[in-house]
């Protein structure tokens, strides 16, 4: 923010993207290149949160071009988003690929000793870097930072008998962007690496080759390839230069499915992670073989923040993509995993801690609640665990929400931690029981109500939506589109935002959910900000029933 923003500062908001993706970008990069770095694998943190994050907003009817078109007030407060800050520093950094590192830094500084102290737009910098790169970026920025939309790479390999490789291109496509979303398709120019990965002989999937190359319409050939022996995976985009949704050819699927923990660096295990989570999302990967893709592989995961994002993932895809007649078998597959892996965790590791959150989310037989239960009393333990207080607050929540605790435990929890924490997970806990009066009791606070703080609100919210709770909170569904409007008019816009997505019916999968929510829209004429949110939540559960529909025919 030093250099772009305050040593030189935007001319207006639609170039507000300069200002978060460069401090977004060249944070992770210090952090991945410094010398002797606490954080060396930033960019595979990057690749599984913070670029998944992007990926889900530009699939979304809301998305817009990263310079993005802005009037007025709510404009600027609902861009502060997964395109301006994740996008954002993806296509950085594939400009940086694109233009070449040294040219990039050369530009760059360029730019900031002509503006110092000025105001600037994006051609400026453009500019800088077309001097010091001689690239042309009018086309680079037109198709990169004034469309909106993601595009998908996949290989088209073709072997001989010998399993060597005849011909290789990679094919670009534009999926449709989604309804209500402003624009056209668009084919970008990509610089990318295409890596060719074996198993060595201590089992390790280790990169034989690297071949860097400028990608352009819908079929690139790559000649370099043809004539070398066919690897057993195959990863586009490898080191994760650009920003598009990668695909692996099924002979490499079926290698990742059985040995992804088996990669010798973290990076492009981040990037079949996360081909694996956008092929399921996409309906082309059956919510099963996920499960058991990354069952296969998490254990040998070294990042915590990768574990920690699949084991969310895993559980978002069993909740939302699952065929439902299969989602029960896939948790309890799921659940018992998530025990085994805290028991043979590493004693007193991040990851026996993010295990034992993730047992504590999904705890579902009455032996798995008895064990929450004494782990919480001390009665049992496991080796390294230290049930502190945060722990204690995940085991309480869940054992609130299955109906195992009620007030009288939930207080005496408070009574142990009277701090602000304390006060939020407590609400957490109350509004998550799977009682009628319990659910009316949150809804009121936060419906009937604008006396709650904003955290102890979005806590309450948080308790109140439970994915084992969908008939419980069926009748919400109505209300919720009748308050919305009267909600947002009355409310600070972060309170009236918490309302509008953390209540909104998402676990409520149906067409019947996207009938009420068409109604709403076409009736309640809602200013701009919130049909934004409305409609990138109705386009939720558009994707989960595709997603639903596509898992059950795997299945069938």
């Amino acid at each position: 923010h030093m250099w772009f923003g305050d040593l030189v500062t935007m001319e207006w908001w639609n170039d507000l993207w300069l200002n978060e993706s460069f401090a977004t970008f060249t944070s992770i990069a210090c952090q991945a290149s410094a010398p002797g770095s606490r954080w060396p694998h930033s960019w595979t943190t990057f690749a599984n949160s913070m670029k998944t994050w992007a990926y889900r907003q530009d699939q979304l009817p809301s998305t817009h071009p990263i310079m993005a078109d802005i009037r007025d007030l709510d404009d600027v407060l609902v861009n502060f988003d997964g395109i301006t800050y994740a996008k954002g520093a993806s296509v950085l950094k594939q400009l940086v690929a694109y233009v070449g590192e040294d040219e990039f830094f050369n530009g760059v500084q360029a730019y900031f000793k002509q503006h110092a102290f000025g105001n600037t737009r994006l051609s400026d910098l453009l500019g800088a870097l077309e001097e010091t790169s001689g690239r042309d970026l009018k086309t680079w920025s037109k198709k990169w930072l004034e469309t909106a939309g993601i595009n998908v790479l996949r290989p088209e390999v073709a072997t001989d008998a010998d399993g060597v490789i005849t011909s290789f291109a990679v094919r670009q496509e534009a999926p449709a962007l989604p309804v209500g979303a402003k624009g056209e398709p668009t084919l970008r120019p990509h610089r990318i690496a295409i890596g060719l990965y074996d198993l060595d002989d201590a089992g390790k999937l280790v990169r034989v080759k690297r071949v860097e190359l400028d990608v352009d319409g819908e079929l690139t050939a790559v000649p370099e390839l043809s004539g070398v022996r066919r690897p057993a995976v195959i990863l586009l985009n490898d080191d994760d230069l650009s920003y598009a949704k990668v695909r692996l050819d099924e002979e490499s699927l079926a290698v990742v499915t059985e040995h992804l923990g088996d990669f010798a660096e973290s990076l492009p295990r981040a990037l079949c992670w996360a081909s694996a989570w956008d092929m399921t999302r996409d309906g082309e990967l059956a919510t099963r073989d996920y499960l058991a893709l990354v069952l296969s592989g998490i254990a040998k995961e070294s990042d915590i923040g990768v574990v920690q994002s699949l084991q969310r993932q895993v559980k978002l895809a069993i909740d939302l993509y699952a065929d439902p007649a299969a989602r029960e078998a896939l948790l309890t597959r799921w659940t018992e995993a998530t025990l085994t892996h805290l028991r043979t965790a590493e004693p007193g590791s991040d990851h026996q801690l993010a295990w034992a959150r993730a047992f504590a989310a999904t705890a579902r037989t009455p032996e798995q609640l008895d064990l929450l239960d004494a782990l919480l009393e001390g009665t049992q333990t496991v080796e390294g665990l230290v049930v502190d207080t945060e722990l204690r607050w995940a085991f309480v929540q869940r054992l609130a929400a299955v109906g195992r605790f009620d007030e009288a435990e939930i207080a005496a929890e408070y009574d142990r931690d009277r701090t602000a924490a304390g006060e939020r997970h407590a609400a957490t806990a109350r509004a998550s029981r799977p009682t009628a009066e319990a659910k009316a009791e949150a809804w009121a606070s936060v419906v009937e109500s604008d006396k709650l703080p904003n955290a102890v609100q979005e806590a309450v919210i948080g308790g109140f939506v439970q994915t084992d709770q969908r008939e419980l909170l069926a009748p919400y569904t109505d209300r919720y589109f009748e308050v919305l409007k009267d909600a947002w008019d009355s409310r600070s816009h972060e309170m009236a935002q918490q309302i509008a997505v953390g209540l909104y019916p998402a676990i409520q999968v149906s067409e019947e959910t996207l009938t009420k929510t068409d109604d709403w829209l076409s009736s309640a004429t809602p200013n701009a900000a919130l049909r934004r949110l409305v409609s990138e939540s109705r386009s939720g559960i558009e994707r989960a029933l595709r997603a639903q529909a596509a898992d059950a025919g795997a299945s069938a």
